[in-house]
């Protein structure tokens, strides 16, 4: 059942019923406008309350049928608020929990609305790439008044329904702890019998010289809104409720509605949305896998790393121990992560109370033993696998049975690391990414012996800690440093074939990228892509490296914190000034080793860059490490800065079009490192097939 009917006395009661926030998808409106014909159809009943079954009035649109026929398919969204606003029976919207997207546009057709305090209300769209579609643009500015009605539509941020009580939005707001459904029921047997029946589309938008305002939110939103199309043409939809008659400004709202759904950004942000939401399942781990209890955690290491994610667990209300072996580095560490919530508290981001109360959850010690009753502890020491196998070897003495054992390594093997265990089955990486109380993505990592329980409980702990958990496989450098490593040695490539740090950068951050490869390398420390590529020289001595990132550490120039890397930066500044040190390194180097330099452009950069991710991320999806190509998109849009707007480099190879991708490969393949462009098996294969990778 999508929607119950039933009667109570003189009131048809229609209950949204379409777990787990009452999805307006086909069966649930057609269900509704069967239980108004239904209302209408009954001479005892003289007043229809349309509500939602348990934590929600509706959330909208059931995600379920984005992207799909049924999305169109009669009764609309549409035709069942037209069915709701032409009902010749008072229809009252009973309020409560969540009331979002199409849930409020459906609300905005009642002629009446009855809320709880705490609703939160909102019409979230434009976080879509898109505009509200059903008339949300149009009634929303007649009940809250031009402006906070554009506030809410171009922010798409949710409200809570008692800062509105005064608005027209609202008839009602019951008293906190009332019960909703007998108000609204109440309410519907009083104005039963009231005619006119008020309806929103007859109300009119008055702005005094809205011209003034409106122009003035153009040149905000355009400011603010970047790449994307939505925000501005949201102001252009609400703009119409103004200047154009209620059906004119509904069949304009719904043609710059089809336009953004077949918009490129729209697209992608479609496709990050389902893909952050697919990201935790794993298919032989069910969702109802038994998980672990996380009561308390422990930290390995009071660094950058290893205080950021201690102030993961706090964050999420776990304490926390921190390990270190000297007092100064404990107090040092604990002194930063004092420091960072001062500054959160200072931002009015954070309450004294809850500053006391995350500071209370934070002990340190030198003491492996003193951590010895942690559900789970994060090894967060240098990357060295001399080092980690003497961290868990530890572990594996004084840790408690059943406790797990994770690893923050960026790239060395879990199944080596778990070995050095007598408890392989409780040993998981999880790779966090700087700054890890910020970052979003949390790279999970499964070793070949790791319990299904403990890949679940870590799965669980992500979503605890506001975090987009993807689950890797083993390989050397997981998902994102197998790929970004291509991509490095694409940036090394370019500088000896012509380029200079600036020109690649910044052809970077023209595609979209947050910071170009040479800002990045020296934001995050050059030195530690120094210590993996001379692991690699060892390891891997047929991949071919530029040798000016090396030529780079020789001359301790690691980055930001040395004060010099790819560029100068000055004390308390952190823009990147071109070094004329670092450009007369690069064109010596490229002499030295017979290369003629020569004028690269602006798509030769990004395409290079960008395929060579593409084409890794493909060896790495045929080899089963990821589980699905939006798994590698999301990696890149929330721990790399890809741009959002593209979707991912998985999703913004299938727009661009396999056979471009593998065109343009062929083109560099002919030039140095050829065989850098060797393709893919999996992406020959889906090119020839017509296929994509999100197919």
């Amino acid at each position: 059942m999508s929607a119950e009917y039933q009667v109570n006395g003189s009131v048809a009661v229609i209950t949204l019923a379409n777990p787990p926030v009452n999805g307006l998808g086909l069966a649930t409106r057609s269900a509704a406008v069967e239980g108004i014909q239904k209302a209408l159809a009954d001479a005892a009943v003289k007043a229809i309350v349309i509500t939602g079954a348990g934590k929600a009035f509706s959330g909208g649109a059931d995600i379920k049928e984005f992207n799909s026929p049924k999305a169109l398919a009669e009764p609309t969204l549409h035709t069942l608020i037209r069915v709701v606003e032409e009902s010749s029976k008072p229809v009252v919207a009973a309020i409560h929990s969540v009331c979002m997207g199409g849930g409020l546009e459906l609300a905005l057709g009642c002629n009446y609305r009855v809320a709880s305090p705490g609703a939160q209300m909102a019409l979230p769209e434009v976080k879509l790439g898109l505009l509200p579609g059903a008339g949300g643009t149009q009634r929303l500015p007649r009940v809250l008044g031009l402006e906070m009605a554009l506030n809410m539509i171009v922010s798409g941020t949710p409200v809570a329904s008692e800062k509105l009580a005064q608005t027209a939005l609202f008839d009602e707001v019951t008293a906190p702890g009332a019960d909703l459904m007998a108000a609204a029921l109440a309410f519907a047997e009083k104005i039963a019998d009231v005619r006119p029946l008020p309806k929103v589309r007859d109300r009119k938008v008055d702005y005094p010289n809205h011209e003034a305002f409106l122009q003035f939110s153009r040149n905000t939103v355009k400011a603010m809104s970047g790449p994307f199309p939505a925000p501005l043409q949201c102001v252009e939809t609400v703009a119409a409720s103004v200047t154009m008659k209620f059906e004119d400004g509904l069949k304009f709202e719904r043609e710059r509605f089809m336009q953004l759904i077949q918009s490129s950004e729209s697209k992608a942000l479609r496709h990050a949305f389902f893909a952050e939401r697919i990201a935790g399942k794993v298919p032989d781990v069910p969702a109802d896998t038994p998980t672990r209890g996380i009561a308390l955690a422990a930290v390995i290491g009071a660094g950058t790393m290893g205080g950021g994610i201690a102030m993961n667990f706090v964050n999420a209300g776990i304490p926390v121990i921190l390990l270190e072996s000297k007092q100064e580095a404990l107090d040092k560490g604990l002194a930063t992560i004092r420091q960072n919530y001062e500054n959160t508290l200072k931002k009015g981001k954070l309450t004294q109370e809850k500053f006391e109360q995350r500071m209370a959850l934070i002990s340190g010690t030198l003491s492996y033993e003193a951590i010895g009753q942690a559900d789970i502890v994060v090894e967060a020491v240098f990357e060295d696998m001399g080092v980690k196998e003497s961290v868990f070897k530890k572990l594996d003495e004084v840790m408690k049975p059943g406790a797990i054992l994770a690893s923050n390594t960026s790239t060395l093997d879990l199944d080596k690391i778990a070995a050095f265990t007598k408890r392989p089955q409780d040993v998981i990486g999880t790779h966090f990414f700087s700054p890890a109380n910020v970052m979003k993505l949390l790279e999970i990592v499964r070793g070949a012996a790791t319990g299904k329980d403990v890949l679940a409980t870590t799965l669980a702990l992500s979503k605890k800690m506001k975090k987009t958990g993807v689950v890797s496989g083993v390989c050397d450098g997981f998902i994102g440093n197998r790929m970004i490593e291509q991509y490095s040695r694409q940036a090394g490539f370019l500088l000896e074939e012509g380029c200079l740090p600036e020109q690649v950068d910044k052809a970077a951050e023209k595609f979209g990228f947050a910071m170009g490869p040479f800002r990045m390398g020296d934001l995050a420390g050059n030195d530690i892509g120094w210590y993996i590529r001379k692991r690699r020289y060892v390891e891997a001595p047929q991949i071919s490296y530029s040798k000016t990132a090396d030529l780079l550490c020789e001359l301790g120039r690691f980055g930001q914190k040395t004060g010099a890397g790819w560029y100068d930066y000055q004390a308390g500044d952190r823009k990147a000034y071109p070094s004329a040190v670092v450009n007369e390194m690069i064109v010596r180097h490229s002499a030295d080793i017979g290369v003629e330099r020569r004028k690269i452009g602006e798509q030769e950069i990004v395409e290079r860059l960008v395929y060579a991710l593409v084409n890794e991320a493909a060896r790495i999806l045929e080899e089963g490490i990821a589980l699905r190509a939006s798994d590698i998109d999301m990696v890149y849009l929330t721990g790399y800065g890809f741009p959002l707007y593209r979707g991912g480099p998985m999703f913004y190879a299938d727009t661009v079009g396999l056979p471009n991708v593998l065109s343009a490969m062929e083109k560099y393949a002919k030039g140095r490192h050829g065989d850098d462009w060797t393709p893919a098996p999996l992406l020959l294969k889906l090119a020839a097939e017509g296929k994509t990778f999100n197919g």
